[in-house]
């Protein structure tokens, strides 16, 4: 179970996030109460072992302005956030980075449905993309997502992220506001309770 603990802001968060044995962990680089300059995420990125992927997260700007923040932020990926075409992941795909797209699950298109942008991962997020709501898992097509690597977000916390993983088996979770204890602040708590969680419904 791949987990990714995103919407850091601290060294201490950041050190939580490692600690707890996160896979990934992402820095906002637009608007966003998390929001960091990328001067400041290439400096807690340096505090992150080469083991755990570091990720840019941008939303509402161009592929060119992308390429420039993952490029000063010195992450591991570029996770371009909503709808973002092909063209935007073929503009940054010679960056030395891994590409993230996240999408809410109504956009995610069907098998036979036509080509999606080409990314090294899928992240799902709910209808409402980066409201940190969940929708009804249970109702979810399996095989809308079946033999993708695909992350889960979208309302996760560590009350539920064990249900979830169970009913949708994703290849890995994403998660902001539900590890925090006011919005854009991150509780230390609740991340290591978070990781915890995930990876006992993966091998449970």
């Amino acid at each position: 179970m791949f987990v990714k603990i995103c919407g850091l802001t601290t060294e201490a968060a950041v050190a939580v996030a490692v600690a707890s044995g996160a896979d990934a962990v992402g820095f906002v680089l637009t608007e966003s109460p998390r929001q960091l300059a990328p001067a400041r995420v290439r400096e807690l990125a340096e505090l992150v072992p080469p083991e755990v992927l570091t990720v840019g997260v941008v939303r509402g700007v161009s592929a060119t302005e992308a390429r420039d923040l993952a490029v000063e932020s010195g992450v591991g990926a570029l996770q371009l956030h909503g709808d973002y075409p092909a063209s935007a992941f073929d503009a940054v795909r010679d960056l030395p980075v891994r590409l993230v797209r996240a999408v809410p699950i109504d956009a995610v298109r069907r098998p036979g449905d036509g080509p999606e942008p080409r990314a090294d991962l899928l992240l799902v997020d709910s209808p409402v993309a980066g409201s940190g709501e969940s929708w009804d898992w249970s109702s979810t097509d399996a095989e809308l997502l079946g033999g993708r690597r695909w992350l889960l977000a979208g309302g996760l916390r560590p009350g539920n992220v064990g249900t979830a993983v169970r009913v949708l088996r994703p290849w890995g979770v994403d998660v902001s506001s539900g590890v925090e204890r006011e919005r854009g602040v991150k509780d230390h708590v609740l991340i290591e309770e978070f990781v915890r969680a995930a990876r006992a419904a993966a091998t449970g």
